[in-house]
This record gives structure tokens, sequence and C-alpha cells, in this order.
């Protein structure tokens, strides 16, 4: 398999590892927005998020929170930071395995820098989405 990621949890690449479980494992970013830019990957192959097991994405949240608890933060919010995850190219993501980022952002320089294109509420249209997910979502909890 040519997989990056899955080259690098078995070893094949070296990676600066700094947590792992049967199902996760997480190592720093080595193109890194700021310092301690880790990634946390399920140790099942997918590309995009829909595409992993429950099991192994239950893994996921409770070692992000472990991770940015050992990048600094703490109950008294001075430690900021992101937690990303991207599903394709068009939404910029690059390896195609899933991954997350927990980027710390130390400052307005340093770290994850986005745009929020937002537009203009219609509600009507908005209700139309609500109620068609909705039933679509019906089954699926």
């Amino acid at each position: 398999m040519s997989c990056l990621f899955c080259r690098i949890i078995k070893g094949e690449i070296p990676a600066f590892k700094i947590y792992e479980t049967s199902k996760v494992y997480a190592f720093l970013d080595v193109n890194p927005l700021a310092e301690g830019h880790t990634l946390l990957i399920p140790k099942v192959h997918g590309a995009k998020m829909h595409e992993i097991p429950d099991d192994y994405l239950a893994e996921i949240l409770p070692a992000a929170r472990k991770i940015a608890l050992a990048l600094g933060a703490t109950q008294d919010d001075a430690f900021q930071y992101n937690v990303l995850q991207n599903n394709g190219t068009l939404a910029h993501q690059v390896v195609q395995h899933v991954h997350f980022h927990v980027i710390p952002k130390p400052n307005e320089a340093e770290g994850l820098g986005i745009g929020w294109p937002g537009k203009p509420t219609d509600f009507d249209a908005l209700k139309k989405t609500h109620e068609g997910l909705l039933k679509k979502m019906e089954g699926k909890l």
C-alpha cells in the first residue's frame, strides 16, 4: 500500500509519535503551522471520515483532548488551538487517509488561519434543508 499514513503506522516511515492505542496513532506534523502541531489518525485506512468504523472514531476526540492537554490546554483558557479535519481535495485534504490536526494557536501569526465566507441566511431554504436532513437522519443515529 502506498498510503503515507498507513506506512507511518506500520513503521516503514519514521515519525515523531506522541500517542498510540490499538485504534489511533498521533505524531508531530513535519510541516507544522505552530510548535506542537499534531496529526491524529485512525489505524484503519479510509480516505474520508464516513468510511471509518465508529469504534475507531470513538477514540479520536478523547485522544485529541489528551494531546491538547499535553500541548498546554488548561482551565484558564490561555492556550488556544484548532482541531481540523478535511474530507476530499476540494475540502483541502492532501493525504487521502482520514486525519485530524491538533494545531496550537499561540498568536495571530502562527497556527491555523482561516476565512469564513458566510452568506446571508435564506430562512425558507434553511427550513427546507432542515426538513430534508431530518428525514435522511431517521434511523441513522
